[in-house]
């Protein structure tokens, strides 16, 4: 029986552009298995749309509040949203 699959778009703010933070971002959710899409917004924050079982989408989460390191993140904020059968995990711009 496989998990069922869910969507959530985070909204990261803090120091998260131009530390990196897509790219490693982006990297950790293929590596969970999650497909979607993550992309600097106008105002410096990072949004990031994944889409999986909620378990990864939970590791995620756990991530994205921990950084790669060079970021600070200062809040995460998370709809949860109706998931668009994405195929593949992307970094827009």
């Amino acid at each position: 029986m496989s998990e069922a699959l869910a969507a959530i778009l985070f909204t990261i703010q803090g120091r998260v552009q131009g530390v990196g933070f897509r790219a490693w971002a982006a990297q950790d959710a293929r590596r969970l298995g999650l497909t979607g899409w993550v992309r600097n917004a106008s105002d410096g924050s990072v949004e990031l749309y994944a889409e999986g079982p909620v378990n990864a989408l939970e590791e995620l989460y756990a991530r994205l509040r921990q950084g790669n390191g060079l970021s600070t993140t200062v809040s995460i904020q998370q709809k949860r949203v109706t998931p668009q059968g994405a195929t593949r995990f992307d970094i827009t711009y």
